[in-house]
């Protein structure tokens, strides 16, 4: 009998469509995968061990750099976290500007993946068709942050500032055009005859094992599996707000794809109904220990800006214990665990990131297809190294 023999390849970390220094060791017979084993953690980025040496507040800024593109929605999870240590209420007008954001950060995110996942298997002008409008919506962020990728807006108890008073008018604008901007994607990409052979039927992920692996997001809706955080678990006011969870039937990658544009249309919904019932009030909850005064406050007033200077330096002291608080990002279920020592650091923090948790299901998808199949499969995880890294 013949001896069979395996040829061992590396792709990555320098192949473009890694996204990242993901390095992946595929075991070939032939062209055909019968094995890969997914190595990890090329960045040394610590961002856990970072986390219990500095202050609550002053860790915001760090979440921004787990998925990159999404820091809006990394914030609000780890804000949520710490205010579900504290007990402290968020106003009202805080959570819906939150949500408002948040989906805004899922389209841009979304328009991301959208661009890089079509032009890795070879769709170039839809990379400019989603950078179009992924322009628009970091131009209506950076009209709120001032920043157009690591924003650090929210705070704990609140958010950073109000709407400046051209953001309702441009999300109006952009959102009157964007639906259509969505038919012309598909107009290139649902029907078109080489992006159903590179995608159908390829990377099934069956219910079952998207259970088992414990992927989320839409990798799992993909599957089937109508599970959304902001309607199983509501946070920041989600269970005010009337939109639907897509989910596919096959679990391959066309129906991961098709799963993120009709979240896209729905984000578009959630947005709408944020703006036109968005209440009147504090942007920020009135708790002098732990919130930041108001910016025009602290310019006037010695007593906010001692209080300012206080919670900047020394931070607040919470209660001992421990949380977890888990948002839906748009890449799966982001989930932040932190433990209270009673002092003004976190003892311990954790983070459940779902880029981390979904590539662990690659091997399945992945095995008894052809190399060129990793392509298609990776840009339907939708990963980013950042909340990878360990």
């Amino acid at each position: 009998m013949a001896e069979v023999r395996y040829l061992t390849v590396n792709m990555g970390p320098q192949h473009p469509a890694t996204h990242g220094v993901l390095r992946l060791i595929l075991k070939l017979d032939g062209e055909t995968i019968v094995g890969v084993d997914p190595v990890i953690g090329h960045l040394h980025r610590g961002v856990e061990k970072l986390g219990e040496v500095k202050t609550y507040h002053q860790n915001i800024v760090f979440t921004d750099r787990l998925d990159y593109t999404a820091s809006m929605v990394n914030n609000l999870g780890y804000v949520g976290a710490v205010e579900k240590l504290l007990g402290i209420e968020v106003p009202k007008r805080a959570q819906y500007i939150r949500v408002i954001v948040a989906e805004l950060q899922r389209l841009a995110a979304h328009l991301l993946w959208l661009a890089t996942h079509a032009l890795d298997i070879g769709a170039m002008t839809v990379l400019f068709y989603a950078f179009r409008e992924r322009e628009e919506v970091l131009n209506i962020l950076e009209q709120l942050a001032g920043a157009r990728l690591t924003f650090s807006y929210m705070r704990i108890g609140g958010v950073a500032k109000d709407l400046p008073d051209n953001f309702i008018q441009l999300t109006k604008d952009f959102l009157k055009k964007f639906p259509a901007r969505i038919d012309e994607y598909e107009t290139l990409l649902t029907e078109n005859i080489i992006w159903l052979n590179r995608t159908k039927n390829v990377g099934i992920l069956t219910k079952e094992d998207a259970i088992n692996y414990g992927v989320s997001g839409p990798v799992l809706r993909g599957s089937g599996i109508k599970w959304d955080t902001r309607k199983a678990k509501p946070y920041s006011s989600y269970e005010e707000f009337d939109f639907e969870i897509p989910t596919g039937t096959v679990g391959d990658v066309y129906d991961r794809y098709l799963v993120r544009l009709q979240e896209m249309r729905q984000s578009c919904r959630i947005i709408e109904q944020g703006i036109n019932n968005l209440p009147e009030g504090k942007i920020i909850a009135d708790e002098a220990r732990i919130t930041y005064p108001e910016k025009d406050r602290v310019k006037t007033d010695i007593e906010a800006l001692i209080r300012q200077f206080k919670l900047a330096s020394e931070g607040f002291i919470p209660p001992p214990g421990e949380v977890f608080h888990s948002v839906e990002a748009p890449k799966g279920e982001l989930g932040f665990y932190i433990v209270s020592d009673g002092s003004n650091k976190p003892y311990r923090l954790r983070i459940r990131t779902p880029s981390f948790v979904n590539l662990g299901a690659i091997s399945k998808m992945v095995i008894g297809h052809l190399v060129a199949d990793v392509i298609a499969i990776i840009g339907s995880i939708d990963i980013v190294l950042g909340e990878i890294d360990r």
